[in-house]
């Protein structure tokens, strides 16, 4: 049982082999590997292949795979059953952990994805507002529900296709979709729309376009055109939360957002989302208001307790400094490579977050990510491959960085990466 053979018997069950588009190579060329197992920074394959992984379960995995500490807690929760169908009390401890470390967040209601999240979040907004229209941003990806694949950013972007088939033209005309670190485009947008919107929505650090900062300021004129125009702002940190910081971006920039929505490392690396903020607006939720939002695993006890013990050993071990220093370590390896090839990359980084553009384009929104070239992004992914680093599967895709990472894995990383920037 290899990659091939099970991806040759996947295509005939699943469409296109993956059960997610952006697992998919067809924007680098070649076809996916099957990962049998994985540990600290390695992924092993279904080949026998051990490859240094830069994807981290695309997020979650802070503190490496399989980790004996997030083991053990999901086998004692275990002990105990996998499902309820009523309240636990992993759902009210993990809900005192996010309460704790998102002072914004005074009331949270979890739930089983990302997608999830921000669906129920934007239908919050409109309900507490009374408005319809919502506002996203061009390449910002949240989720695939129906009003917020509008020119979206992961998977429909490396495909090619970012207004998915299936979503009402109706649904679109109430997103309005801007570019990022615009705010004057937002500023007009709110004159065209005066009391229409109900909020606007983003990824405060973008990471489904590649990895792209905020100008200085920007976030701030976002959360003071909100305020001015009574429009609900809502912070995306599915990828960030918990990941640059412990409060995420909103820590470090400073900000306060209405509402949050949060996933990946509060599951500990299994299925869950979340979504809080102030109290007056969640309790415009059901069963307290008339807002309706549910889910029959929602809280469920194997997801909360992996979380729970994730969260406890980001609050213990306090890996940030540490994670941005072997984020500047991969970054600076693959700049200094690059400048003595005469290559022209971008390579942003925050953190354990990281991006690769081959432009020379400073990139700060998804007109500039899409002059990145995605052919010798392709050459450089299976330059990484063939010597057992693992990138996202795509030029539009951020990379991250665990623990796991320190020593040996990430030295071993850097020389792969320098020499495939060399024979590009």
């Amino acid at each position: 049982m290899n990659s091939a053979s099970l991806f040759t018997r996947a295509q005939q069950l699943i469409p296109g082999g993956v059960n997610s588009p952006v697992r998919a190579f067809r924007s680098v060329g070649g076809a996916p590997f099957f990962t049998k197992s994985a540990k600290g920074a390695i992924l092993t394959t279904a080949d026998g292949r051990e490859l240094i992984d830069f994807v981290c379960t695309w997020g979650p995995a802070i503190h490496g795979h399989n980790h004996p500490r997030i083991k053990a807690a999901i086998a004692a929760a275990l002990e105990n059953g996998t499902s309820f169908g009523t309240p636990n009390p992993y759902e009210v401890e993990m809900a005192e952990l996010i309460v704790k470390f998102f002072p914004s967040i005074q009331k949270v209601r979890l739930c089983s994805s990302g997608t999830e999240a921000t669906m129920s979040a934007i239908r919050l907004a409109r309900g507490f507002k009374k408005r319809d229209k919502i506002i996203k941003f061009a390449g910002c990806y949240h989720g695939h529900s129906d009003s917020l694949l509008i020119k979206a950013g992961s998977g429909a972007l490396t495909h090619g296709n970012p207004d998915s088939a299936g979503v009402p033209a109706s649904f679109a005309r109430e997103t309005v979709v801007l570019p990022y670190n615009d705010p004057s485009a937002l500023e007009a947008a709110f004159a065209a729309n005066p009391g229409q919107i109900a909020c606007v929505i983003l990824e405060p650090y973008c990471g489904n376009v590649g990895f792209i900062q905020p100008d200085a300021g920007y976030l701030h004129s976002v959360r003071q055109l909100t305020a001015r125009h009574g429009a609900l702002l809502i912070f995306d940190e599915v990828m960030t939360g918990f990941r640059l910081a412990r409060g995420g971006v909103q820590e470090l920039e400073k900000i306060t957002p209405d509402l949050t929505c949060l996933g990946k490392i509060i599951g500990g690396g299994l299925p869950v989302g979340a979504f809080g903020g102030r109290a007056d607006i969640m309790d415009h939720l059901a069963p307290l208001g008339p807002v309706y939002q549910a889910g029959t695993l929602s809280g469920n006890p194997l997801a909360m307790a992996a979380g729970i013990e994730s969260l406890k050993m980001l609050d213990e071990l306090d890996p940030y400094a540490r994670l941005d220093a072997l984020g500047r370590q991969v970054r600076d390896a693959v700049s200094a490579a690059a400048k003595a090839k005469g290559l022209a990359v971008q390579a942003p980084q925050a953190g354990s977050m990281f991006s690769f553009f081959f432009t020379p384009t400073p990139v700060r929104d998804l007109a500039t990510a899409m002059t990145s070239d995605a052919k010798l992004f392709a050459r450089f992914f299976h330059a990484c491959l063939d010597g057992g680093v693992y990138l996202p599967p795509s030029a539009y895709e951020a990379c991250f960085l665990s623990t796991a990472h320190e020593g040996a894995a990430v030295d071993r990383a850097c020389e792969v990466m320098t020499k495939a920037i060399q024979s590009l």
